[in-house]
């Protein structure tokens, strides 16, 4: 898949456009079902398949108190289309102040029609774009009659009648429920957060239970607070099952405890330090507690470990 960022240089695709536009935070099944319907028609019409989003998700810039926790960050979201193997290209939008002040025809003109000549477009029934949400899927529909793109307006993608729609929304609510089997229904994949380990408190070695502490950018979406089995991926893509705790550490800090993930990481014992790894949430063991003393809570560590340890031999 080619990443194009703002433009696409003439002739760069070598054929007009099939495009669909949107945040495609999560890359979701429901994102799947759209790039399999537009890389179909684009397969039929000889028009590239390509996917136009935002390097950031818009109301970041549009509504900044209200945004949503990214399920993906913007390196995720390209290896996540790259790998659905439907996309020819991705173009990624800056979306910064200037572009919040564009209107709907103004970014038709520059990019579906200057920019990827596109001859169909995409996009979701309530889709709207453009400043002010000034646009939508009759205003494309007007210009693409005069500019020679048709336009698809789609509702959500269900699995089944009566069963809600997948989308990012849905996936944000049932972590924040601590459902992380059925995120990973919606998403089709476990959901995954990156980042650094950070030397810690060395509390967990001292337990018993070392830990990797992974400092996740604030803008990330992180399940519930509990302790999850799941898996860590380190540096050198080796992928092993780990305890994972996500919480305050109410038996240590009452009131003003940071919010730590901590990877415990089964039959393990290397240096994980400063490496920049993913963190993979499987099933929900439990929920956070308090324990009255270091004692209750390392034997519940244990049985922590050992239940993880039967989710994965199950």
């Amino acid at each position: 898949m080619k990443i194009f960022h703002d433009h696409v240089p003439p002739g760069a695709l070598g054929r007009p456009a099939a495009v669909t536009i949107g945040a495609y935070d999560g890359v979701h099944r429901g994102h799947h079902a759209v790039l399999r319907l537009v890389h179909d028609l684009a397969a039929a019409r000889d028009l590239a398949c390509v996917v136009v989003t935002f390097d950031r998700h818009p109301a970041e810039i549009v509504r900044p108190e209200s945004a949503p926790k990214l399920l993906t960050t913007l390196d995720q979201k390209l290896e996540l289309l790259a790998d659905t193997g439907l996309a020819d290209a991705c173009l990624v939008i800056q979306f910064d102040d200037r572009r919040s002040k564009e209107t709907a025809p103004e970014f038709v003109h520059e990019v579906l029609a200057d920019s990827l000549h596109a001859k169909l477009v995409v996009v979701g029934a309530d889709f709207h774009f453009g400043y002010r949400r000034g646009g939508n899927v009759a205003l494309l529909e007007g210009m693409g009659a005069d500019l020679g793109f048709e336009v698809i307006g789609l509702g959500l993608v269900k699995e089944r009648p009566g069963e809600a729609p997948f989308s990012s929304t849905r996936v944000r609510e049932l972590l924040a429920a601590g459902d992380v089997e059925q995120a990973a229904n919606v998403l089709g994949r476990h959901h995954e957060v990156r980042g650094i380990v950070e030397p810690g408190d060395r509390r967990g070695r001292e337990l018993g239970f070392p830990t990797a502490n992974v400092a996740v950018p604030e803008r990330c979406c992180l399940p519930a607070d509990g302790v999850y089995a799941g898996t860590l991926v380190d540096a050198a893509a080796v992928e092993r099952p780990a305890a994972i705790s996500l919480g305050r550490r109410p038996t240590f800090y009452e009131d003003h405890g940071l919010l730590l993930l901590e990877a415990h990481v089964l039959d393990f014992d290397g240096d994980l330090y400063r490496q920049a790894v993913m963190v993979r949430f499987h099933h929900h063991i439990r929920d956070q507690v308090r324990f009255e003393s270091r004692g209750a809570l390392v034997a519940q560590m244990g049985a922590d470990v050992a239940a993880c340890r039967e989710r994965f031999a199950t």
